[in-house]
């Protein structure tokens, strides 16, 4: 972590998020330790408070009162919730088509939402977008709080301390990272080799990089061996959060995860639905779509016997369900919610098989 002065050290409770093995989906998959990180416990709903934490800090003890950032939703929450904290403003250019609530939980902690038409679909206008926005943090001599190491790497060093505390608690053969630009996955690589040379461990576990077909940068170029990522011309996901047709830290991803023995994972977004349905249903996680993206490449990598079913596993949980319920109300076919009298409840219960 940044050394930052305790006086100026923002936290809003994060980390130590709860490590729950599998009850159903690791045995259903014929996998005896399987786990869950779940990153959404934190205090805006996403692993991007520990970024937060760490830039936040940062920018308090040099004395910064404004921040200028981009966001596909959850580095955009919990910046304005730790600017709030810090007592600084906070300037977030949106990309385009971010969950609607997302967005209100920004505005709801003050921070000002703008925007631009597509930014984070199409590739040159992200990189234009890019370009202007490090021009102005130039000209207002501000950093500019991108969570990938390319632009960021002092709040990035927050997020590596998810590696500390799974290697403290289990010490696992694999993690599977959902993947955008790469900034998580990258982080986990770094975070295990630090707390390997830390702790004296021997053994590092192997980073494995599961991204949605219609944003593969990465995770293809792992799989066949290649020296860095692939550029794309536009991201087609429809998995909020990983819509980053970028390259940003890509090329450092490829080489970190094939140095840890890890693989790429490229998943479709139906599977990553799926897997977010299941873990809801048999597991009691609510989790976004970006949150069953790990556990989808697990499932492929199962499949494709890549994995030992005996070896401790890792699936990162990266943010809560509840920032992105448009896609539960398009996607699972729910209920509408009856009003029933008491004698048509009674009714109802006793109709119900048990």
């Amino acid at each position: 972590m940044p050394a930052v002065e305790p006086m100026h050290r923002i936290s809003l409770g994060e980390g130590g998020t709860p490590l729950l093995k599998s009850k159903s989906i690791g045995p259903a998959l014929g996998l005896s330790n399987l786990f869950f990180k779940l990153e959404q416990l934190n205090p805006t709903g996403s692993y991007k408070d520990r970024f937060a934490a760490s830039f936040v800090s940062v920018m308090k003890e040099q004395g910064h009162k404004l921040c200028i950032a981009t966001s596909s939703g959850n580095t955009g929450a919990a910046l304005s919730a730790y600017c709030a904290a810090a007592q600084i403003r906070c300037v977030l250019v949106i990309v385009d088509g971010a969950p609607h609530a997302k967005i209100r939980q920004m505005q709801l902690y003050g921070a000002e939402t703008i925007m631009v038409s597509g930014f984070g679909k199409d590739t040159a206008v992200t990189d234009a977008v890019f370009g202007q926005l490090r021009s102005m943090a130039a000209e207002f001599k501000v950093p500019l709080p991108v969570s990938a190491y390319a632009f960021c790497p002092e709040g990035m060093q927050g997020v590596q301390t998810i590696m500390c505390e799974l290697m403290d608690e289990l010490q696992p053969r694999h993690v599977f990272s959902p993947a955008g630009g790469g900034g998580l996955t990258l982080a986990m690589a770094y975070g295990a080799q630090i707390q390997a040379r830390s702790m004296n461990y021997k053994v590092l576990p192997a980073i494995h990089c599961v991204q949605p077909e219609g944003n593969d940068t990465m995770a293809s170029a792992i799989r066949s061996g290649a020296s860095g990522g692939m550029s794309i011309p536009a991201s087609t996901t429809e998995v909020s959060g990983l819509q980053v047709p970028g390259l940003l830290d890509a090329d450092a991803v490829v080489r970190a995860c094939l140095s840890s023995g890890g693989n790429g994972h490229v998943v479709q977004d139906e599977e990553v639905f799926h897997w977010q349905r299941l873990m809801a249903q048999r597991e009691g996680i609510f989790c976004e779509p970006a949150g069953a993206v790990a556990l989808a490449g697990l499932a492929g990598a199962v499949h494709r016997r890549e994995v030992d079913p005996d070896d401790s596993i890792v699936c990162l949980v990266t943010g809560s369900g509840f920032k992105d319920m448009l896609t539960v109300e398009r996607r699972f076919g729910l209920p509408e919610i009856e009003t029933l009298t008491p004698d048509q409840m009674v009714m109802h219960i006793r109709s119900t098989d048990h």
